[in-house]
């Protein structure tokens, strides 16, 4: 009797030997064209199989934007267009700083058979608000859809573990191409020039694809050197806090005299939360010694204020980011990324934020 491992073993050999000769076929077709050649073994689902994972459906999504509510299937887009998914979140500034291409490309090459969906996946439980996500697409201008993957339902079945990362599924519904974080986008766009150009051959389509680069003009730009990693005030992932780590409930500090590198004080009483840090006494404040060029802070509020921020005994100048006004740090309504420093080079810094009773701190970022 035949066993299932050795049902399994001979498919695969067979598999394996078709793929062989169906190789081998495209080399003896005489006088072919190269170029012609490439596309036919392209063509072949089993040497796609060999080479590339097949793209997974949306899953658990828990609303649709940009879509008029309406429900959207990936496989409904296979064999039809070529798919950018693009996993992001609104408050994480790396995913802000990709946006910018990402609308460039939706907008170039939308009519040229690319469908960008962008897959929003929260680090924090306000980023699963919709009307905060729809704000955040109207802040960046997208107009490609846009779903709330807010349970990572669709996140696991990529498996993926980061912000940004962007995933290419060709006309065959194969995921050609990945890449994580920021950069790469001119290699990206190279690739779904390819790919948009294969799915017009096998649409029997006359597309133009263009072969230039879009060139983006934006403020948001990387920094230099970072020697501080992303810093988080809730007792869920404060590593970093020279308070109780993993703890909730309220604390009390004493401001540091000497401050380490890298490690988060939180001076006067707060309250700690799973993701936050709830500044509750009127001299509450934060010190933190960083190493970096850039800084970033998500925080959240139930009113205006403005609060002072002084980096090394001074109040901020010329290298305050585009959120520090005339003294110090604007706060809106709401939850968001706030940029507090936007610096010319990497350096270490001692940074003091006083802050209000009710203000959230969530994350320290850098750039």
């Amino acid at each position: 009797m035949i066993t299932l491992k050795t049902k399994l073993l001979l498919f695969a050999v067979a598999v394996i030997i078709g793929a062989i000769f169906y190789l081998e076929d495209a080399k003896s077709i005489p006088s072919g064209d190269q170029e012609v050649i490439e596309i036919a073994k392209e063509d072949s689902s089993v040497v796609k199989k060999m080479r590339y994972p097949e793209a997974r459906e949306l899953s658990g999504i828990a609303g649709y934007l940009n879509t008029d509510d309406k429900e959207i299937k990936i496989a409904d887009l296979i064999g039809k267009k070529v798919i950018l998914l693009d996993f992001w979140t609104y408050s994480c500034i790396n995913c802000q700083r990709t946006l910018p291409y990402i609308t460039g490309w939706h907008e170039k090459y939308k009519d040229q058979g690319l469908e960008i969906i962008g897959i929003h996946t929260p680090e924090f439980e306000f980023e699963k608000v919709k009307d905060n996500v729809q704000k955040a697409i109207d802040k960046w201008g997208i107009e490609y859809p846009v779903v709330q993957d807010n349970d990572f339902g669709t996140w696991q079945a990529y498996g993926n573990r980061y912000w940004p990362r962007k995933y290419l599924i060709d006309i065959d519904g194969f995921v050609v191409y990945d890449h994580i974080g920021e950069g790469g986008y001119e290699e990206t766009e190279r690739v779904i020039q390819e790919a948009l150009k294969e799915r017009s051959v096998k649409l029997a389509m006359e597309e133009d694809i263009a072969d230039d680069i879009i060139e983006v003009e934006s403020d948001l730009v990387s920094g230099g050197r970072v020697n501080t990693p992303e810093l988080y005030f809730g007792a869920w992932r404060n590593d970093a806090y020279a308070g109780d780590k993993r703890v909730i409930g309220t604390q009390t500090l004493e401001e540091p005299t000497d401050p380490k590198l890298n490690i988060l004080y939180l001076v006067g009483e707060w309250n700690i939360q799973k993701e936050y840090a709830e500044a509750i006494s009127e001299d509450a404040k934060i010190v933190l010694k960083y190493s970096s060029q850039d800084v970033f802070a998500v925080v959240a509020s139930d009113a205006e204020e403005t609060v002072e921020v002084n980096r090394d005994n001074q109040s901020v100048g010329k290298e305050g980011g585009v959120d520090i006004g005339v003294g110090g740090l604007n706060i809106d309504i709401g939850e968001r990324l706030y940029r507090i420093i936007e610096d010319t080079q990497s350096a270490e810094h001692i940074l003091e934020i006083n802050t209000f009773n009710g203000m959230k701190f969530y994350a320290f970022t850098f750039g």
